[in-house]
């Protein structure tokens, strides 16, 4: 199962702060991701905020098409109230309210995955 990492840029020393809008969010309205003829293309297994001085890094676990996940969060009310607490904490101020302009920070905040391992892709060891 593949994993995706967002990172934001925030300003340090308000790391409890971030903490606790994290723990007070709401779930997401859905993990299952569908197209628009309601078919399920992806789904949503869990996530993770790490947070050290400036840098967030949130992880989304998932299956399916990553690009669906995206368009799926744009439209989960619990991301935009995340993302409404976390402006004063920004560094850099963003755009995004809109999906259109949500999808485009996901996109431009994606960090490269350099290695992946789990358990079930690797052969058992006798």
């Amino acid at each position: 199962m593949p994993f995706a990492a967002i990172t934001f840029r925030v300003k340090p020393g308000h790391e409890d702060e971030i903490s606790e809008i994290f723990a007070e969010s709401p779930r997401l309205d859905s993990p299952i991701v569908t197209d628009e003829q309601g078919r399920e293309v992806a789904r949503l297994l869990g996530t993770a905020a790490f947070i050290k001085d400036d840098v967030l890094v949130r992880v989304i676990h998932y299956e399916g098409d990553f690009a669906a996940v995206g368009r799926h969060l744009a439209r989960q009310r619990n991301i935009h109230q995340i993302e409404g607490r976390l402006q004063p904490y920004l560094a850099e101020t963003r755009a995004t309210q809109s999906p259109d302009r949500f999808a485009a920070f996901f996109r431009d905040a994606l960090m490269r995955c350099v290695f992946h391992s789990s358990p079930e892709a690797e052969p058992a060891r006798t």
